[in-house]
């Protein structure tokens, strides 16, 4: 077998990266358990299908046993011991980088997955910067002269790097003539070069594994860890993984999942956006029991919603695992004071809710939040850097309450109906562009809320949703006319010439799969075609 580089622009350093011995390890890691991935992915859409038929989805009959028993994951390394605040963003550029390790935050989420789009300048760049901040050399010099470089009057943020998620191929590095596995080369580079720095440096190889739908899949990346290990010399257990819970089945399976990774895992993480995308795409032909009403209304004291976080932060510390709360996507805009202010309550009031919970720590998306997730987190833990002792035994969760979708409450309009064909399209196009992650009215929007939105839109035409506002049904002649609409505005907004390169292509890429009588999984795989 042999290794190809497919991506027709060289990228910078990329030598450095693509070394012979780091290609020798992607390749075993691709003839071990590219095989296994594939088989997992089928599945997937085998147990989608018995959900259609059946509409009901339920705890694993075969796995009780590990539900009831009492084991508990591996103690956490003392890198990973306070996690109160984690700042979130993509590795690549160098700048954003920098400015997350130094954003004051416990934990930096270095995403190579859904703030990241994976051009092949993306992948290297992202490994480069991690690989440089390991070593306390990453720099940048911005066009102007400005020049960001690592603090040294405070700690770090500890990175815990996020590689893609299983779905997703890597068609610039193929294995005679196939396209790779995203995860794997994500993994595979990362690991490679930055390990054994890393824990020169007292921490570790981090990773947050995205997207994952079942413990078979959490097992998958078990075998991985540990002959990455072993490959390496390196002691079993230097990896730690954070699962994120953003699938619906995998809310199902959340003992099992760590039960596969004990060894390595370190805890959840409440993953709020893909988790709403996944109920969509799991029940969508549900009917309308299971229509979401406009993304905005979806509260997190939904009772659903509840049931799901509740759920999470009770398994995790009955394992001895950290149960992360979600993200806080607000981005301020120093134009408009009183919005950001207002937004930054919310903030504060939802993150009160996760320490409130039990959760040990959160997500923010922008360094200003930092502080205001730092006061909430310290208000209750003080000294402590977690809360594992705070059990949870009054919760008790049916499967009945993680589908209560009808509790969500709220309506559909067609100002909901307009905000996700605008989300849709302009994150698409930027993501196209290069670009993972996007401000778009005040939010950071990544691929999860751009997957929502989309999915929405086909549910709701599905369904033939009538919209409250105006009373009209939601029928594709509807929804092409709001998406040309909003395609229209978006062009009022940028320049001619990144319409026709970017947003043009995103609308119609929006158009065809929401108009399709066919479901697309993922958004991002036929987008990763339009990517140069």
């Amino acid at each position: 077998m042999a290794l190809t580089v497919t991506d027709p622009q060289p990228v910078s350093r990329a030598g450095e990266i693509l070394t012979p011995e780091a290609l020798a390890f992607i390749e075993e890691l691709h003839q071990r358990f590219a095989s296994t991935r594939s088989e997992l992915l089928k599945a997937r859409v085998v147990k989608r299908e018995q959900v259609a038929r059946t509409g009901k989805l339920d705890f694993l009959p075969e796995t009780a046993d590990i539900r009831s028993g009492d084991w508990k994951v591996a103690p956490a390394p003392a890198a990973l011991q306070d996690r109160r605040v984690e700042m979130t963003g993509p590795a690549s550029p160098a700048k954003m980088a920098i400015n997350a390790l130094n954003s004051g935050a416990k934990v930096w989420l270095a995403d190579l997955e859904d703030a990241s789009t994976p051009t092949w300048h993306n992948v290297i760049d992202s490994i480069l910067n991690l690989r440089d901040a390991a070593r306390g050399t990453l720099s940048y010099t911005s066009p102007e002269g400005k020049e960001y470089t690592l603090r040294t009057d405070a700690p770090l943020a500890v990175v815990v790097a996020r590689p893609r998620g299983w779905h997703m191929d890597e068609r610039h590095l193929l294995a005679d003539g196939e396209s790779t596995t995203g995860a794997l080369v994500d993994f595979g580079l990362h690991f490679f070069h930055v390990a054994e720095q890393l824990l020169r440096n007292g921490h570790g190889p981090y990773y947050y594994l995205p997207k994952m739908e079942s413990h078979l899949e959490a097992r998958l990346w078990n075998d991985v860890f540990v002959f990455a290990q072993d490959y390496l010399g390196l002691p079993q257990g230097s990896i730690r993984a954070t699962v994120l819970i953003e699938t619906i089945p995998a809310a199902f399976e959340m003992d099992e999942i760590l039960y596969e990774l004990r060894d390595h895992a370190s805890g959840l993480n409440a993953g709020r956006w893909d988790y709403l995308f996944s109920i969509i795409k799991y029940f969508r032909d549900a009917g309308p029991a299971f229509v979401l009403p406009d993304r905005a209304s979806v509260a997190m004291t939904a009772p659903f919603m509840r049931a799901y976080t509740e759920l999470l932060v009770k398994t995790c510390h009955h394992r001895g695992a950290f149960a992360m709360g979600g993200m806080a996507a607000v981005i301020p805009n120093r134009r408009e004071p009183e919005v950001t202010a207002q937004a930054f309550e919310k903030v504060r009031a939802d993150k009160t809710r996760e320490v409130t919970d039990g959760f040990d720590g959160s997500w923010v998306a922008h360094p200003d939040l930092v502080p205001i997730c730092q006061e909430v987190f310290d208000a209750v833990l003080g000294e402590r850097p977690n809360q594992l002792d705070k059990q949870r035994p009054e919760v008790s969760v049916t499967a009945g309450q993680l589908l209560d979708i009808a509790s969500a409450g709220g309506q559909v309009t067609e100002a909901g109906l307009r905000l996700n064909l605008y989300v849709a399209v302009a994150y698409t196009a930027v993501w196209i562009s290069g670009n993972g992650a996007v401000a778009i009215h005040n939010l950071m929007e990544d691929a999860a809320t751009a997957e929502i939105s989309r999915s929405q839109v086909w549910q709701q035409i599905r369904n033939g949703v009538v919209l409250a506002d105006t009373g009209n049904a939601v029928t594709r002649e509807l929804v092409a006319g709001i998406l040309a609409e909003e395609t229209e505005r978006l062009r009022t907004e940028v320049g001619e010439d990144a319409f026709e390169r970017y947003y043009q292509p995103a609308s119609s890429l929006i158009a065809d799969i929401c108009l399709s009588e066919e479901y697309t999984d993922f958004l991002t795989t036929p987008a990763y075609e339009l990517v140069g």
